[in-house]
């Protein structure tokens, strides 16, 4: 039962802490864009770039 004493604020305080986190990680933008960078990876320039090196006809 006296463990209930230390158990109970402890838990409490923790709550607040990742609570105060998530609130902080809204208000910084970490949740804005979720899909953009999955979307840019599939939309990948598949071709390399001609970098002059490399005659033509190879």
């Amino acid at each position: 039962m006296e463990s209930l004493y230390l158990l109970i604020p402890l838990s409490l305080v923790l709550a607040f802490v990742i609570g105060g986190i998530f609130w902080w990680a809204t208000r910084n933008g970490q949740f804005d864009d979720m899909e953009g960078p999955a979307h840019r990876i599939l939309m990948d320039d598949d071709k390399p770039k001609d970098d002059g090196n490399v005659p033509p006809g190879d």
